[in-house]
């Protein structure tokens, strides 16, 4: 059992320690935010022995990601057989003062803060502020850099006055003396240790999963840096569409595979190395569902994949079976992937379900149907009732899907629109149409419920949307159209619209519209799902 050691340093030791590289601030603290105004308080209230706060070291043989250089100094790796000792509460005042003493220039959004222009002012009391930042209207005499006063040889001090040597004297001696507090966590565990310092935070943003795991599965041996992998299975992903997939998904993932659970006590539990050896295995994993998602359901975008956690149960299919599906095994995955989405199953309870749900793909593995709990409605009445569009639900997105697998074509030239994660963020995005335009049928009185449905929305791209479809009706515009596009009619299969004529498109009839598209849309889920038969009744 770990136990804290209340313990104390001094400026010199302080700064010794980090130059050696064995105070280090993990990579999972915040930037440096503290100001020059805020580094000169603090070091006012040090010359006037003001008590300024703890720092808490966690003492450990861990090596965790650690930040590399502060303000342009580049900090050493810790020696070879030295324990690390990881600041978990105090970085912004260590920072400030390490950057005060060795006059660092820190980086900021724009510019740069400049650490030696930190001065002591001769001519203040007590009461007054000792340290400043502006000295303009002060005389060569009157002041003095705080890095002159702690480094500053005989010739520096011999400019002054002879009467300030008493001064000068006893503020580099009221510097070179004070104690720092610290507390020593000695033998923690990096769990205790990253719990201590979210309890510390608890005013402020804790640590994610992802941050823990950066810091807990950092190896410099082998390479192995989690945020810089993650950064680049991200690039990739962009190249394709999938840029937002999140830091949680892939750790769901990789737990999955190596625990089969995926809750943050499970990946908080995942050992090291074999977080490490399974990396390659599960991004390459990640990857082969990506391409399923693109491909098969032709999903160009990850912003329309009902639910991000999708990738974990088709990443855990792909890591045990690398190569595409075929006959019942692709059924049984595609029922998988529409019941999920149009279920809308892993709005709550997430981690949960999807352990549960791993057990069904472990069944489809071995070429079985798996049987579900409930059964999915996809009845029109059933799209009516739950149509409102709002671009965030999963149902949404899953008929949303449903028409981006159609490879919907432009009006008015029939080239395929382009769909892209930026315009799909919300419900207004630059791709959605409403086929019967808002304000057209706002004019007609027609219920907000029924204006803003799933059945009313077509993907089509910015151009046509904003510049020519505006609020005319569909009548209006879609004879425009059939001028410039004289293969319309087929043009408009690929937007689940059958029949211009018998959807009442040419009259402006929003109710037969409605009523034929629900229709559709619903004849086009249905098939994507397998009729699961009802369990017979016990009988004693």
């Amino acid at each position: 059992m770990y136990q804290p050691e209340p313990q104390s340093m001094t400026f010199s030791t302080l700064i010794h320690e980090i130059d050696k590289g064995i105070i280090k601030i993990p990579q999972f603290q915040r930037d440096f935010v503290w100001s020059l105004d805020q580094s000169a308080k603090l070091i006012d209230s040090i010359i006037k022995g003001y008590p300024i706060g703890t720092f808490i070291l966690w003492e450990s043989k861990e090596r965790l990601r650690s930040v590399r250089d502060i303000g342009g100094a580049s900090l050493p790796e810790t020696p070879p057989g030295s324990m690390v000792q990881y600041v978990l509460d105090g970085q912004q005042r260590m920072t400030s003062l390490y950057a005060s003493l060795k006059g660092l220039k820190v980086p900021r959004e724009k510019g740069a803060d400049d650490f030696s222009e930190l001065y002591i002012d001769l001519t203040a009391s007590e009461e007054e502020a000792i340290i400043i930042t502006d000295i303009k209207d002060y005389s060569a005499e009157e002041v003095i850099s705080l890095r002159n006063l702690l480094e500053g040889g005989i010739s520096v001090l011999a400019a002054y006055p002879p009467e300030l040597f008493p001064k000068l004297e006893n503020y580099k001696n009221r510097l070179h003396t004070y104690r720092f507090s610290t507390i020593l966590l000695r033998e923690a565990t990096i769990d205790v240790a990253t719990e201590v310092f979210t309890r510390l935070n608890v005013g402020g943003k804790s640590l994610t999963v992802f941050e823990i795991m950066v810091a807990k599965t950092y190896d410099d041996e082998r390479d192995f840096d989690l945020s810089e992998r993650f950064d680049e299975l991200i690039d990739r992903m962009e190249l394709v569409g999938y840029e937002t997939i999140s830091d949680s998904t892939v750790l769901q993932t990789v737990s999955m595979l190596l625990a089969g659970e995926c809750a943050r006590k499970n990946i908080l539990k995942l050992d090291k190395q074999a977080f490490i050896d399974i990396w390659p295995s599960a991004v390459d994993a990640i990857e082969r569902a990506v391409e399923y998602f693109r491909t098969y359901y032709r999903i160009p975008v990850s912003k329309l994949l009902p639910y991000n956690a999708l990738i974990v149960p088709f990443s855990y299919f792909f890591y045990h079976h690398p190569s595409k599906p075929v006959n019942d095994m692709k059924r049984y995955l595609d029922d998988f992937f529409w019941r999920v989405s149009l279920s809308e199953r892993y709005t709550s309870g997430s981690e949960t379900k999807l352990a549960q749900d791993i057990k069904r793909i472990d069944q489809i593995l071995r070429n079985k149907l798996p049987r579900y709990d409930t059964q999915v409605d996809t009845s029109p009445e059933f799209i009516e009732e739950n149509g409102w569009f709002s671009a965030n639900r999963s149902f949404i997105k899953a008929v949303l899907c449903l028409m981006a697998y159609q490879e919907p074509k432009s009006f008015s030239d029939d080239s395929t629109v382009v769909m892209n994660n930026d315009w799909l963020k919300q419900a207004n995005s630059k791709n959605y149409h409403h086929f019967f335009p808002k304000a057209y049928l706002r004019k007609k009185k027609e219920d907000e419920f029924y204006i803003n449905h799933i059945v009313n929305i077509t993907i089509v791209d910015d151009f046509l949307n904003k510049s020519r479809i505006r609020a005319h009706a569909p009548s209006k515009y879609m004879e425009m159209f059939k001028k410039e596009n004289g293969g319309l009619a087929q043009t408009m299969k690929t937007h689940l619209i059958e029949d211009l004529e018998a959807y009442g498109i040419w009259e402006d009839d929003y109710e037969v519209f409605f009523e034929k598209r629900a229709a559709k849309i619903s004849e086009e889920l249905t098939k994507r799902i397998i009729l699961q038969q009802k369990r017979p009744l016990l009988v004693d």
